[in-house]
């Protein structure tokens, strides 16, 4: 026959039981916690795109970290393909300004109908289109310039005429 256990020192070991479970899991989130503080995310903030790896001295990576935008990331953000001219490009960012942009004037509201949601705008997106423009605009300015002539140093530090520069004795 089994033994009936009393309902005060039931609820007791259930409560024992529960709390153990619920300090375990605790505990065991609290080890993960410590374990993502310390671990370094693949993707932090803004560098999705690339530019904290913009690190050599070239000039278009010296564009990536002024406009914090890659030439790749401005091509999808204006819908276009390398190479393509810049009035195209320019149409395509005057449709995303004007499409993102708010209304200049609220529609009146008809009085029998249900009226529409107002089309939504973002200074967000208007921000990226804007930033996309330049970034291609400033790599192809990049392009179409010629780099500096650069003179030579001279060779071993002699003199004009030929003699070793140095202090005369």
């Amino acid at each position: 026959m089994p033994v009936l256990q009393s309902s005060p020192k039931a609820i007791i070991q259930i409560l024992i039981s529960g709390s153990q479970i619920l300090g375990k899991a605790f505990y065991a989130a609290g080890r993960q916690a410590v374990k993502n503080a310390k671990a370094r995310p693949a993707a932090v903030g803004s560098d999705v795109a690339g530019v904290g790896n913009a690190t050599s001295g070239s000039l278009t990576d010296k564009l990536t970290r002024e406009h914090r935008m890659t030439l790749d990331e401005a091509h999808l953000i204006l819908n276009v393909k390398r190479g393509e001219s810049m009035d195209h490009i320019l149409k395509n960012y005057q449709h995303l300004l004007k499409a993102n942009s708010p209304l200049k004037a609220p529609p009146k509201p008809t009085t029998g109908g249900r009226t529409l949601p107002l089309p939504a705008h973002s200074h967000y997106v208007q921000s990226k289109v804007v930033r996309a423009r330049e970034r291609i605009e400033a790599e192809l300015k990049l392009a179409t310039e010629e780099p500096p002539a650069s003179t030579p140093p001279p060779i071993g530090g002699a003199g004009t005429d030929g003699t070793a520069a140095g202090p005369k004795s």
